[in-house]
């Protein structure tokens, strides 16, 4: 197949395209490399996929329309036939806190960059999209969280630019016929993972001894799933579906609580911890049913959390000089 992923060097953009990649698929690889969070891990993990065959990268900011048109355009021109397979969308403005600092942002990319990427599918009868959305969209629900719940009511910009994609993705699938599947991703962790993300945040602070600040008790719980389980996923959503929504989770709930205990056994170092005042965004429980993903998809997680927490200390300790520089 041929497929442009965007958000490519972004942590599960990179993993998506290596699985693409080692499959035989011809991957052209779209991020705009933003400094939403520290470049040099991007750089790091785009390092890793310019030496594989079959991938191209180009920088191109999927908000910015003529750009879009123009890479697209000479991606065609690599392709036989001009044509292109499916379109993944992995490039997004995530993290739920700072969304409501700046929620111009995540609107540009979130809902407009998916708009234009649908209608480059639409023009040139792309016939697969795939959209990573989040479990944010559910705000505070029922446990486990399931695909048939209302998901109405966000507790920030960002769940709801999220939302607003998946209406748009929605609206191309009814209109024009586009095969399109839905991920709302939980909780993502694992190796080269996104430094303002709590793992990454643990792992690094506990073996450098600085001090870890939890908004809130500790408690609040998230389902916490492995990157490569994540991957593996979506590449199996390129599938023909129709229109469908599907959760990628572990169907686990951990506390963030328990995940510095399982960094501490595994590091033998004690951690700093500090509770403050909870956000007023922050849903309590996230925990996704799977069901539906284990029944159209076949796909279930392969990793537990002290496997994933293994293997991410295992890269920490690889990466020391690049995780030690890295701004959190």
């Amino acid at each position: 197949m041929k497929v442009i992923v965007s958000g490519c060097a972004g942590f599960i953009g990179a993993k998506v395209c290596e699985l693409l990649l080692e499959r035989g698929d011809l991957v052209f690889g779209l991020d705009n490399m933003s400094d939403a969070y520290d470049v040099r891990l991007k750089h790091h993990r785009l390092e890793t996929l310019r030496k594989l065959e079959k991938f191209s990268f180009f920088e191109c900011d999927i908000s910015d329309n003529s750009r879009l048109l123009s890479v697209c355009e000479e991606i065609k021109s690599l392709c036989e036939g001009g044509r292109i397979d499916c379109v993944i969308n992995l490039a997004a403005r995530a993290g739920v806190r700072q969304s409501i600092e700046n929620p111009w942002i995540y609107y540009s990319t979130n809902v407009t960059g998916t708009l234009n990427l649908l209608e480059f599918c639409r023009s040139e009868g792309v016939g697969k999209f795939v959209l990573a959305s989040t479990s944010s969209v559910y705000g505070e629900n029922e446990i486990p969280f399931r695909e048939d719940m209302k998901t109405d009511y966000q507790l920030s910009q960002y769940a709801s630019s999220k939302k607003s994609a998946e209406g748009l993705c929605s609206v191309y699938n009814s209109l024009y016929g586009i095969d399109i599947s839905v991920l709302r991703y939980f909780t993502v962790y694992g190796p080269a993972g996104r430094p303002d993300m709590s793992v990454f945040r643990f792992i690094k602070w506990i073996n450098e001894g600085e001090e870890i600040v939890i908004l809130g008790d500790g408690e609040q719980k998230r389902d916490f799933t492995y990157v490569d389980d994540i991957a593996a996923g979506t590449v199996l959503a390129i599938r023909n579906l129709g229109f469908e929504v599907i959760n990628l989770g572990s169907a686990t709930s951990v506390s963030l609580n328990e995940i510095i205990s399982v960094i501490e056994r595994r590091t033998g170092k004690k951690a700093k911890v500090t509770c403050s005042a909870p956000h007023p965004s922050d849903i309590r429980v996230t925990l996704a049913s799977i069901g539906k993903a284990k029944r159209i998809l076949d796909w279930e997680p392969c990793f537990d959390v002290e496997t994933g927490i293994e293997n991410s200390l295992r890269w920490y300790n690889a990466n020391k000089a690049l995780v030690r520089s890295i701004e959190v």
